[in-house]
């Protein structure tokens, strides 16, 4: 236990103090990507010795889901002496910075934001990231038995931080609530109270969905065909739900890298959910997995059309409600979907076919393939999101998905959008997908076939 401690509070430490350095020293641009690596090398340094919790609502959550029998190991008293680690490392970190800098920074929802928003964007990202540590260190089919976990976890907070932060802060975890807190205690003191309630529900929330899309992890898994899709399509809302808001939040909030954090909120949820349903996340790439594979899941498992259909309705309600929710927390406002300034439809047409082309082209090879990579494939398909987001962001947005198109189209409704612009969206993303499955099949199963007549 000493040398879990240790580990725990020097991670904690850490992650807090890389917290302070960088806002203090104005570092916007790349705050959110220096905050990450630091979780994810502290992950990957002590993971083996503390599991590199590093924060009291990852520990809460994996405590409830031990309680209620699933795969973790960690009694409740063990969950209660890392929470006090953590957040005495975090004040000990919000002091080293205040000494560092002579100055600190105050906790609480940003200029022009209340309770209500900030308190929601802390319950959904420490969700998220709870949900990703459940899923990718902690589930039967992943724990130990990947290298992919600490990039995973760590990226969460880039999805995070950028959107989300402008609102809340995008702090995810109470021990940096504490140390931001007491550190500028003399500018005020108690949001860190208030910022603990909503990370717990987030780790609260993220247990119980835990049990949703993983009940073979507790004993309790239903074989028949309707209860295995449950899980599935409880996967695809929730990869989408958390893609489509991490994409209103950016644009919303002005993000200076918002293609990045948008990607590593895809890249996060399907090394997450990959093994549950696919992670397709995206009805152009249900569309490519279809044509390209005769229905089989990225993981093998049958997909009939059928649950195809199901797939793209729950992502595109995804979609939806979670515009609805990035609207909310935004007071109403929206953002519309089209060409962007200076281009015109032709452009967006070339523009979202021939990126969407790109991001099924490498799901159907990375990820569904006999050749498909087992550690990088969430990194390669997210990165697809950074490759279109930059480069085709300023004709067309860079929406890539039906899913995505259909949500910013709907919530713009409010305030005088055209919602036909998103079936137009959705034409040119299908055609990207059909494409990419063609391609697919010629790189991918023609050789095969011949090699096999050689054979014969």
């Amino acid at each position: 236990m000493v040398a879990k401690c240790t580990a725990e509070f020097t991670g904690t430490f850490l992650l807090v103090f890389t917290v302070g350095c960088n806002v203090l020293g104005k570092t916007a641009v790349w705050t959110g990507v220096s905050i990450a690596s630091v979780l994810m090398v502290a992950i990957y340094a002590f993971g083996g010795i503390s599991g590199g919790n590093f924060n009291p609502a990852v520990s809460v959550a994996i405590g409830m889901v031990k309680n209620m029998g699933g795969p973790t190991d960690m009694e409740w008293k063990q969950v209660g002496i890392y929470c006090v680690v953590q957040i005495v490392a975090g004040i000990a970190a919000g002091m080293c910075y205040l000494a560092l800098f002579g100055s600190s920074f105050n906790l609480g929802p940003s200029k022009g934001f209340g309770a209500m928003e900030a308190g929601l964007c802390e319950v959904l990202y420490t969700f998220m990231l709870c949900f990703v540590v459940l899923n990718v260190a902690c589930s039967k089919t992943h724990a130990g038995n990947n290298q992919f976990y600490g990039l995973a976890i760590g990226f969460v907070v880039i999805a995070g931080a950028y959107g989300a932060g402008t609102v809340s802060g995008g702090c995810f975890n109470p021990a940096v609530a504490f140390g931001i807190d007491v550190s500028s205690a003399h500018h005020g003191f108690g949001w860190c109270f208030a910022y603990l309630a909503f990370e717990l529900i987030g780790a609260a929330l993220a247990a119980v969905l835990f049990k949703v899309v993983r009940p073979g992890d507790f004993g309790d898994a239903d074989t028949s065909p309707e209860g295995t899709l449950v899980p599935r399509l409880t996967s695809e809302f929730l990869g989408t739900y958390m893609l489509v808001l991490t994409v209103g939040l950016n644009v919303l909030g002005k993000s200076p890298a918002g293609a990045f954090s948008i990607a590593a909120s895809l890249m996060c949820m399907i090394y997450a959910l990959g093994d549950v349903s696919g992670a397709h996340f995206n009805p152009a790439v249900t569309l490519a997995i279809l044509c390209a594979q005769g229905g089989k899941l990225c993981g093998g498992a049958k997909l009939s059309y059928q649950d195809a259909g199901a797939y793209m309705i729950v992502q595109i309600v995804g979609g939806i409600f979670a515009s609805l929710t990035y609207t909310l927390i935004h007071d109403g406002r929206t953002f519309p979907l089209g060409p962007g300034i200076g281009f015109q439809w032709a452009q967006v047409s070339i523009a979202e076919t021939i990126f969407t082309f790109v991001l099924c082209l490498v799901v159907l090879c990375v990820a569904c393939s006999e050749k498909k990579s087992t550690e990088m494939f969430g990194l390669a398909i997210g990165s697809c999101v950074t490759v279109g987001g930059f480069a085709i962001g300023n004709i067309s947005g860079g929406s890539l998905n039906p899913a995505v198109s259909v949500g910013i189209a709907a919530a713009h409704l409010a305030n005088g959008g055209a919602f036909y612009k998103c079936l137009i969206y959705t034409i040119f993303e299908f055609l990207g997908g059909a494409a990419a499955a063609g391609v697919y099949k010629v790189t991918h199963e023609a050789p095969a076939e011949k090699d096999e007549e050689a054979t014969a």
